[in-house]
């Protein structure tokens, strides 16, 4: 401090005389220099606290549009959906009607022992009511989640039952999933959705897997679309499975980081059958390192659309108070030696924010024709095919994006929670009949369809609801619709792979990967 006094004070005496003068004084001095200064002679009181983090804040933005400080609760809740697990009461909820509506619970988790069902409603989590009060997500949680071993006393109601239930419950661990589906999509084709690549990814992964090629997998389809990435670790992992030893997967490089190389190790029995990775514009980090890693190594076909293109690689560095810093201190490369980092200017993240809309205003997400391609930017893959770096993984079969059905109307439904709110009321009324009707998924899937008094009913609740539109837009969503009414009556009854299971046939980029996987004649065109 002693130091930063006497600085104070030559300053000024050099001030006060009109001295000009060179001083060795470099930025670190400065900046301690600019925090005494403000603690110590700032007219008003302040939070040192928030202007540290202002600054912080400040220094990051100028360097580029993935480093950035997170507080000890942003940051909980940046690292929480990849570390695999979180203590609560394991339960999956949503909230309809301004009410904490159970749609699962964890198998053996906490709130499945003490005998909370799906289709409860929690009204009350201690001495604090939560319906009702139109609370965001993250508030609810707050209060359903805790130390593992703390207790929690929850209020339900029960539509069977006349009197408000009281449940104790002990808060535990609960499993966080990043695959989100794995079925069997056609005779000897599997799929397997990843929705975000964590700790336990490389273990979910390889239990669907080996579930998947216990039922005649031979061939298969990654789906990574809306994949934001996570830990890159997981992608390589998984790259191992359809790549030999010493094959390379990803390399990483930054001015003050050395080169380092990542390949494949094997340890495993290779995958050898066909591979199709489905992306889209919302995928990305992890999501392309794992399609660059197979498309350079001509080991899969990518189908979809221009992937996000976010080839920085962060590295935490927390603080002592829950707080941390993810500092961008390399690129990493694709094994053609490819950046897929779209440009940027550092200090002015406004265009790189915009860029998604931009592809769309330019008709990038509806038109091959109109992707952006750096022709500049052009690398060989192992079998010498084109690829393109400098914006995203562009895909070796490009599938525009399909807006069919999601017309004013639709939007307004969803808008308004009108498919939730509907499967909710429908469920929780049928849940007895339809347990009895259609005991498996299997059943479900190839039985149940949504009726035309179900659409009736459905229609009033949205127009109830203040979901407006004619009745040419209601006709035109009405497929669409029905699909997700029973999507999510079946992810209700049984797990989130039905309601992928119902949906997926409808968007063309899965019928397209489907279709690719199933034409050994096509599939191979791609790299001949």
């Amino acid at each position: 401090m002693k130091v930063i006094k006497t600085i104070l004070l030559s300053l000024a005496a050099l001030t006060a005389v009109g001295v000009q003068a060179q001083i060795d004084f470099d930025p670190s001095k400065k900046l301690a220099t600019a925090e005494y200064v403000i603690r110590s002679l700032y007219a008003d009181s302040l939070n040192m606290e928030k202007v540290v983090e202002q600054g912080i804040i400040g220094m990051l933005k100028e360097l580029d549009p993935h480093s950035l400080y997170t507080n000890a609760e942003e940051t909980k809740a940046l690292t929480e959906p990849l570390n695999g697990n979180f203590s609560g009461i394991g339960v999956q909820f949503q909230m309809v009607q301004d009410t904490v509506y159970v749609i699962q619970t964890v198998a053996s988790g906490p709130s499945e022992k003490v005998g909370i069902i799906p289709g409860d409603r929690i009204i009350a989590a201690n001495d604090t009511v939560i319906a009702g009060r139109k609370l965001a997500n993250s508030q609810i949680m707050k209060q359903l989640r805790g130390p593992k071993g703390s207790w929690v006393n929850l209020k339900v109601v029960r539509r069977s039952e006349p009197d408000t239930l009281i449940f104790r419950v002990k808060r535990d661990d609960i499993p966080l999933y990043t695959v989100d589906a794995s079925y069997m999509a056609a005779p000897g084709v599997g799929y397997i959705r990843i929705s975000s690549f964590g700790q336990t990814t490389t273990e979910e992964f390889k239990k669907a897997m080996a579930q998947l090629k216990s039922e005649g997998m031979k061939d298969l389809i990654i789906d990574l679309q809306d994949n934001g990435g996570g830990y890159m670790q997981p992608a390589i992992d998984i790259a191992q499975t359809f790549l030999s030893p010493g094959e390379m997967i990803v390399y990483t490089e930054g001015l003050r980081q050395p080169a380092q190389y990542f390949h494949s190790k094997g340890g495993g029995k290779r995958m050898d059958g066909r591979v199709v990775v489905m992306l889209n514009e919302f995928s990305a980090s992890a999501s392309e390192i794992l399609a660059g890693a197979l498309q350079d190594n001509d080991r899969a076909a990518v189908v979809g659309r221009r992937s996000f293109g976010k080839g920085l690689v962060q590295r935490p560095i927390p603080f002592p108070d829950g707080s941390m810093i993810r500092l961008t201190t390399a690129h990493y490369y694709t094994p053609s030696g490819r950046s897929i980092q779209k440009p940027y200017n550092k200090g002015n993240d406004d265009s790189y924010k915009n860029d998604l809309k931009d592809r769309y205003d330019h008709g990038e997400i509806f038109s091959a024709d109109s992707m952006r391609i750096d022709s500049t930017k052009v690398y060989r893959t192992r079998l010498g095919r084109p690829v393109y770096g400098g914006g995203g993984i562009i895909p070796d079969r490009f599938v525009p994006a399909d807006t069919t059905g999601i017309n004013k109307y639709f939007r307004n439904v969803r808008a308004k929670n009108a498919i939730n709110q509907y499967v909710v009321d429908y469920v929780e009324k049928h849940r007895k009949e339809l347990n009895r009707r259609y005991p498996n998924e299997k059943s479900f899937i190839e039985k149940f369809a949504v009726t035309p008094e179900m659409m009736a009913d459905f229609t009033a609740l949205a127009t109830e609801l203040g979901a407006e539109g004619s009745d040419e837009q209601r006709a035109e969503a009405a497929p669409l619709l029905q699909a997700n009414i029973k999507g999510l009556i079946g992810r209700d009854l049984f797990t989130p792979a039905t309601y992928f299971q119902i949906l997926n046939p409808i968007p063309p980029t899965y019928r397209e990967a489907l279709r690719l996987v199933l034409d050994p004649k096509d599939y191979d065109s791609i790299f001949n």
